[in-house]
Parts: C-alpha cells; structure tokens; sequence
C-alpha cells in the first residue's frame, strides 16, 4: 500500500459551507488583529467552492454582518431585499392566505434577503482565500484520524482512481493526511465524518434523536409577468396528508428567476409516499402553477436539513475538534432559515480555537464554544424555537396551532418543553397497513421525472470507481425492506438511485444506480434498517449545483 503524505496546520476545516468558511475567515481575521499567524485549511467535497450547496434561500444578514461588517462594499451577492412576506394553507383546489398581522415573527422577512446561497459560499470563499486561507475543491475528507490518546488529529481524504473492484487503475493517487491542532467539522446535514465522531465520543446522550427532512428543489426562469423580485410564499396543507411535516416555499429572485421547492419531514410513517412526486404534484395547484405556465425549469436539486433544533443538538466539542452549522444541527426549522446559523456557529467555533492556539494549547475539548453558543443571540433564537418540530410530531392541526400560540401569544418564552425519543427511520410502517399512494405521469412541462431531474443537477460520477452507497447486509433490502416496506428506497430517493429489479431467475434485487446520487444523504437516513450508509466518493464528484 502506497504511505500517505502529510501535511501540518493550525486548523483544519472540513466542507468549504457558510458554517466552514465563516470560521477560516474569523480565525484569519483574529490572527491578523493580534498580528500572528495562524495557518487553516478548508477541504471540499465539491469541484468547486459552492458545488454541491443547496439550500431555499432566505437569509438573515446578522451574521455575515458581524463577521464582515463591510459585506455590501465587499460585493456580496446579496442583492434582492425580500419585498412582500405570503403565507397559504392548501387544500387539493384552494388557498387561504393568513394575514400577515397574524404572522408569528419566526416567518416575517423584513431585512432579509432572497439569494443563492451557491453564489454567497463562492463569495465567502474568495473572503477566506484573500486572508490567506488555503481551500482545496475537489478533496473529500474520507477519514478521521487520532492521536495515540483518542483526540481527533485531523483527516485523511480519500484515494483517487480505484476501481470498483478495489484495485489501482494507472490514475491511482493515495490519499493525503491533514494533520491539525484542531480540525473543524462543517460537512453539512448528516456528514459522513460527524455520525462517526457522534457515535465514537457518544455526542447525542442525553438529547433527542436527530430530527431531518428532505428540501428538494427546482429554479425556473418565468414569463416577466409572473416575476415579483423580493416576494417570499410559503405553504402548508396539501399535498401533504395531515400527519406528515413539510411545506413549500417560492422565492422570486431577479432576473426572472424564481426558486420552488418541497421539504418533507423524513419521520413520515407510510412507505407509499414519494417526496419527489408530491413536490411535482404541488407545481399544480392553482394557487402555484400560474407563476411557472411558460417558464423554463434550469435547475433542480436536492438535500437532507438537520431539523431537530436545540433539544436534538449533540454535543458540539470532543477531544481535538468541534462540529459546526448543519453538522450538528443549528438550522432554525420554525424560521426556515439556516444560512445565519452556520456562519455564526462557525465564528464562535473560531474564536474558541483562536483562544486555545494562542494558549498553545492542542487536541483537548474547545470548551469556550459551547458556553459562548449558550450566551449568544443564536441560542436564544432557537431556545424560543425548540419545541417547533416536536408539536409538528404530534400532526399538522396541533403543530399550527401549537406554534401559533408559542411564537405568537408566547413570543417564543412558553415555560414548557416537549421532548421526542422516536428516530425518524423507525416511523415507517409496514407497506400492508398503509394506503398506496398514485401519482400522475410527469408532463414534462411544468411536472418531471427523477431522471431529467437529475440530468439539469449536473451530477456525474465514475462508472467504474467503487460505489459510494454501501449495504451494511445485502440481503436485507429484498429480505426486510422490500417484503415489509414495499421498498421505499425506489421512492424516497429523489434522483432514482435505487430501484427494485429481477435477475434472470426471476428473483427481485436491488440496483444501485450510484452515477445518479445528489449526495442528498436521505438513504442514509430514512433507510428503516439503518442498512445503507453513504460515504464519500472520489473527490469532486456529485451534482455541480449552479447558484442553488
């Protein structure tokens, strides 16, 4: 086997998101305030800084305002003020409006932004780079490495060229070693590395299961009379049944561009239904599909949140590192708003490093972190939150309602706390006990399949490389999922990743169709036997995301 090369920093950071870079520009800007140096480096699973970001995207700017005061002079695309705040209740043929005087303040806009999120990371990226953070696109973290007393000292990134096979095609790279004093974790929702670090030094005792859903998302360029720049629709109801979580959002950005897209909460109990399909079926309500009638779809993706909030959040520090925005779980459901989160879990992550390298101080628990989270105005904001998605545990009725008196009569300081102890991949039930759900053909005008869908995603893989999507038990998708399920893999994957076939002697196996993966990472979630588990594959592989 061929050695690794090594390489030695002060900070390494793992994924180039809001919540990586935030921290590598704040680490650069507090060595530079004390005039020492301080060496970071920032790794990306990507092709490209913001290749595979996906996310609505509203953003508060509080964040990004107290870490780089001077965004607007520095360019930041932050350019489509939101203008008009909407929210409907839908049944299959109609819409009722809730007045926005009796909107709670979690879903007002006001001094916020309609952007790309893609775009604001690319940004981000060129800030890190211009105070001398070094980024490398392309490198997927496959490993964690530890020193000889059990600290994280850093990660490995994955070999490149080999085979499905297993064996060294003539392109064969080693992978290299990124040794740390303290490395960061910021791989997004459900990281392969963050789930290995939660189960080694148990991070999640003592806390609810991690709560997720799946966002998946679509940009059209629309007729200039359907564009309102700045407007901002969100939607509950259908086609949702009642007692699954989820709702819609639009976004109208410039230049007639719109943003639309359908989050699932991924405790959903019946197999039957298909996330993708009930995203394109809501294109179609008459409420919806107006703004889209002679548009164009450019764009589509999709990706898993980490929902559960404050009550789910694991501890965030362990021997040697930290976890950070979507890894852990910062993004504030009731707000549909994550962005502001991860930049400034980022920043304090940041400066409790800073603090710890100056004190010369390595591979120990960053403590300072998670008691300055705990003072800070994020903690606060998800402390008024926390029980948002417990109530929406509890069905749609009472989780509207619930929400409503909480963040409106309450203003989010309700002297109650409701906990959940229910995974979300053991809410499925059995396929026989539930109503199969039909969904209508695709018209390929304003609804899709999963395969054009993935087409405009940009995402390719190596055919021949080893498949990134591994099966703990290769028995157990036909003998327990399929029998007892009716594989809702086929359905709950939004880019066609797995589908039930016969073999020559008639028997059902799974296919794997891995050159299709998103990197939505929802298999590794929602699978009901905890069976599947999504690993890295070659370094810039996956979708190439264009400003989503």
């Amino acid at each position: 086997m061929a050695e690794r090369e090594s390489m030695e920093y002060d900070v390494v950071i793992v994924g180039a998101g809001p919540a990586g870079l935030a921290s590598a520009i704040r680490l650069k800007q507090l060595a530079a305030q004390r005039q020492s140096e301080i060496s970071v480096c920032v790794l990306e699973k990507g092709a490209e800084v913001g290749a595979h970001i996906l996310s609505g995207a509203v953003m508060d700017p509080r964040a990004l305002t107290e870490l780089i005061p001077d965004w607007k002079e520095k360019g930041a695309p932050l350019n489509v003020p939101v203008t008009e705040d909407k929210f409907l209740f839908l049944t299959d043929k109609g819409a009722r409006q809730t007045p926005n005087w009796l909107l709670p303040e979690c879903f007002q806009n006001h001094g916020n932004y309609v952007v790309r999120l893609g775009d604001v990371t690319r940004w981000l990226g060129e800030q890190a780079e211009a105070l001398g953070v070094e980024i490398f696109p392309g490198f997927a973290a496959a490993e964690v490495l530890y020193t000889d007393s059990g600290a994280v000292k850093g990660v490995a990134t994955g070999d490149m060229g080999v085979a499905r096979d297993g064996s060294h095609t003539p392109n064969y790279q080693p992978g290299m070693e990124l040794h740390a004093r303290y490395t960061l974790f910021a791989e997004g929702s459900r990281g392969q590395l963050g789930r290995q670090l939660i189960s080694r030094y148990k991070l999640d005792e003592g806390r609810d299961p991690q709560s997720y859903a799946i966002g998946i998302k679509e940009m059209w360029e629309v007729d200039p009379a359907q564009s309102q720049p700045g407007l901002v629709l969100h939607t509950s109801g259908w086609p949702l049944d009642s007692d699954t979580y989820g709702g819609s959002f639009l976004y109208h950005l410039a230049d007639n561009l719109v943003v639309v897209g359908l989050v699932v909460g991924l405790d959903y109990a019946n197999p039957w239904l298909s996330p993708f399909e009930e995203f394109q079926r809501y294109k179609t309500h008459p409420a919806i599909r107006s703004t889209f009638e002679g548009g164009k779809r450019i764009a589509y993706g999709a990706r898993s949140l980490t929902a559960g909030g404050l009550l789910s959040l694991p501890k965030l520090v362990f021997p040697g590192g930290a976890m950070i925005g979507c890894e852990a779980g910062f993004l504030n459901a009731s707000r549909i708003k994550g962005s502001h989160a991860a930049i400034k879990s980022g920043s304090l992550a940041a400066e409790a490093a800073f603090e710890a390298l100056t004190a010369e101080r390595s591979h120990d628990e960053l403590t300072a972190f998670p008691q300055a989270f705990e003072k800070s105005w994020l903690h606060a904001e998800l402390n008024k939150s926390r029980n948002f998605k417990q109530w929406f545990k509890k069905g749609r009725t009472i989780g509207t309602l619930m929400t409503g008196i909480e963040q409106w009569l309450f203003k989010g300081k309700m002297p109650w706390t409701i906990r959940h102890s229910k995974p979300d991949h053991a809410c499925l039930q059995p396929a026989s006990e539930c109503a199969r759900i039909e969904y209508p053909k695709p018209d390929g005008k304003l609804t899709f399949d999963r395969l054009s869908s993935v087409f405009i995603s940009n995402t390719n893989h190596d055919e021949n490389e080893p498949v990134h999507l591994t099966l703990k038990d290769a028995s157990v998708p036909v003998a327990v999922n399929l029998a007892k399920y009716g594989g809702p893999e086929a359905r709950y994957c939004p880019a066609g990743v797995y589908e039930f076939v016969k073999d020559d002697g008639g028997d059902d196996r799974l296919q794997i169709n891995a050159q299709n993966c998103v990197h939505c990472k929802t298999c590794d979630i929602k699978d009901p036997t905890q069976n599947i588990v999504w690993v890295a594959p070659q370094g810039g592989e996956g979708p190439v995301y264009s400003g989503m």
